[in-house]
């Protein structure tokens, strides 16, 4: 039997590491520092108590156990937020669970089945491009 990303973590970040610019992960990634860039990983993420990210964050699954995550969050499995962990930006998955004590700010899909999943994304994506394009007086 072959190990595979869902039980064995490719990738680690220590607690006091730091990195600034974007960092892609082939697997399983475990961050417990801090990044200034996005964060990519083919596989599923798990954010410390103590880390913090100043960047979006991108990967099949993200638990975050108490971190910080300044930017959007896609995760098409699921999102999990533990106690006192904090988003400042938009999620995007099938599944959310949060524990009490969490902050979330910013705009939140969350859809089980994957059409309506793909449609509100979809959606979503589009009412952001078009914001981004308004004209500003």
């Amino acid at each position: 039997m072959a190990l595979t990303d869902n039980i064995s973590i490719n990738s680690i970040l220590g607690s006091g590491s730091s990195v600034k610019g974007d960092v892609k992960i082939n697997g399983f990634a475990r961050i417990d520092g801090d990044i200034d860039g996005n964060l990519e990983a083919a596989g599923n993420i798990i954010i410390g108590e103590n880390a913090r990210i100043r960047g979006n964050v991108t990967g099949r699954s993200v638990t975050i156990i108490g971190g910080i995550v300044i930017g959007n969050i896609v995760a098409p499995e699921f999102i999990r937020l533990l106690s006192t962990s904090a988003v400042i930006g938009d999620i995007q998955t099938k599944k959310l669970y949060s524990e009490e004590n969490v902050i979330i700010h910013g705009h939140c899909i969350s859809r089980v089945e994957t059409a309506d999943y793909e449609k509100a994304s979809s959606e979503w994506e589009n009412v952001k491009a078009i914001s981004s394009m308004s004209v500003r007086i």
